[in-house]
């Protein structure tokens, strides 16, 4: 029987591990991605790259056709949505698993953005339709989900703030208020997911504003010219007694009076355009009553609801992404062509070593994910939490120390534009904040299993009960 073509880009065993899980579908699915990325995506990804301007101004307003390209032909052979779960969401939903997915996103990661672009998979737009086809009315769903189930438009998820600490999402300040039959939305955004459509607020070559981005620290996110609508997080009920329940999702056009672009940020020097990260402001924004998002005060409910599946999303391209960095490593350190001192770079130190771990962390990384899918599959995101969390920290790490390796064996080249290592490190080392940073995610993991204490001590009790009988029965004394 012959090989799934998806043991060329992922490991055997691990594909041996999930195939019984997968539906022919799911099978057929997967390969025909295998063949597209293989033959369509991986090829085009520097062209992407170069028909991104330069200009300052010009780059941030580019649609790059190769990626409109990719786009038809994807949906033309019916890869498309392929995050949406038919399983959580029958309308809207695809009839693939969370498992299934997770091998396809992984495959997905070797190809940066643009693969994950080029078949309407990539964040935010993923996260924000997952809220909107649960938690979304059915005006809603016309209005804003549909275009975006369509790669018609893109769209934001506005949360973090700049001037609180933002991991504690309780913090955020953004007020979100009824007046008649409008909400009134005043805050300042500090890592919104936001596009750059609208005019620009400052002058780049202005020195004021050079001194300000400098003295301030970068924010994550994304922009982009097709970005039609903002899924704003603020505070709607202050004085609520659980703080919980004091937030709010509000939907914004991205067009209405008083949303403000302040400023795009760079991110260890990319800029990411035509995505980008910015700051943004809203200034009395003023939208119907009709855009809150299933009801006051469920801003907790709905960003939990979102951040669970995404969060398997990216550790699956993680692991993608530190397999090519590895496959990078490894064709530099056998290349003749770069021996010193006579020796290929394998032949020096301990690159041998290096390359052995980085295989290990993968596998070891791909299973976690895998195990965490599945649980989503039966249990929903709220019953994968512990895997989940885990999956979140230990993820984005190994991926990092995979590409650094990489970056080390390939000298200066590896830091430069002329690989993609560097630009890969850059958006790996992000997700270790992006979603919450690691040590909130390592301290709920750490909180969960301190639950367990008593049933730990519970359970030594009888164990300790069932030894002193098997001891008496012997004649034998227990020393302890």
């Amino acid at each position: 029987m012959a090989k799934h073509p998806v043991v060329e880009l992922t490991s055997e065993a691990s594909w041996n591990f999930v195939e019984d899980k997968f539906t022919p579908y799911g099978k057929e699915t997967l390969a025909k991605l295998v063949t597209f990325l293989q033959d369509d995506v991986y090829p085009c990804i520097r062209l992407a790259h170069a028909q991104i301007p330069k200009d300052p101004i010009q780059r941030w307003n580019t649609v790059v056709p190769v990626v409109e390209e990719l786009k038809m032909k994807a949906r033309k052979l019916g890869l498309w949505n392929l995050f949406l779960s038919k399983a959580h969401y029958p309308e809207h939903g695809v009839p693939l698993s969370n498992l299934e997915y997770a091998v396809m996103a992984e495959i997905l990661g070797r190809g940066g953005h643009i693969a994950s672009e080029a078949v309407n998979c990539s964040a935010p737009d993923t996260g924000n339709m997952e809220v909107l086809a649960r938690y979304g009315s059915p005006d809603q769903q016309k209005k804003w989900l549909i275009p975006l189930l369509n790669g018609e438009i893109r769209s934001a998820f506005s949360m973090t703030e700049r001037f609180v600490s933002s991991s504690d999402a309780r913090n955020v300040k953004t007020s979100i208020r009824r007046e008649g039959n409008d909400i009134v939305i005043n805050g300042h955004k500090w890592s919104a997911q936001f596009p750059l459509r609208s005019p620009w607020a400052w002058d780049p070559s202005d020195s004021m504003f050079l001194s300000f981005w400098k003295s301030h620290r970068w924010i994550s996110g994304a922009g982009d010219p097709r970005t039609r609508v903002h899924l704003v997080l603020g505070k709607s009920d202050p004085d609520h007694p659980d703080s919980y329940k004091q937030h709010s999702v509000v939907i914004v056009p991205a067009d209405t009076p008083g949303v403000r672009v302040v400023r795009p940020m760079e991110v260890f020097g990319y800029d990411d355009a035509p995505e980008g990260h910015c700051e943004i402001i809203y200034d009395d924004v003023r939208v119907p009553l009709s855009n809150l998002v299933l009801g006051w005060g469920k801003g907790f409910e709905i960003i939990q609801g979102r951040l669970g599946p995404g969060r398997i999303h990216h550790c699956m391209r993680s692991i993608g992404a530190a397999s090519y960095a590895l496959d990078l490593m490894i064709q530099r350190v056998t290349d003749p062509t770069r021996k010193t001192f006579g020796k290929y770079l394998y032949e020096h130190g301990t690159v041998v070593a290096e390359i052995a771990k980085s295989r290990a962390e993968i596998e070891g990384a791909r299973l976690l994910v895998l195990s965490a899918a599945l649980q989503i599959d039966k249990y929903k995101a709220k019953g994968a939490l512990k895997e989940i969390g885990i999956a979140k920290f230990v993820v984005p790490q190994m991926a990092c120390t995979v590409v650094d390796r990489a970056m080390q064996a390939f000298g200066a080249e590896g830091l430069s534009q002329d690989q993609e290592l560097a630009s890969m490190y850059a958006q790996l080392r992000t997700l270790r904040m992006a979603d919450g940073p690691d040590a909130v995610h390592i301290q709920q993991v750490g909180q969960r299993e301190l639950r367990r204490a008593n049933e730990l001590r519970k359970r030594v009790q009888e164990l300790r009960q069932k030894e002193a009988i098997v001891f008496k029965k012997a004649g034998i004394k227990s020393r302890l």
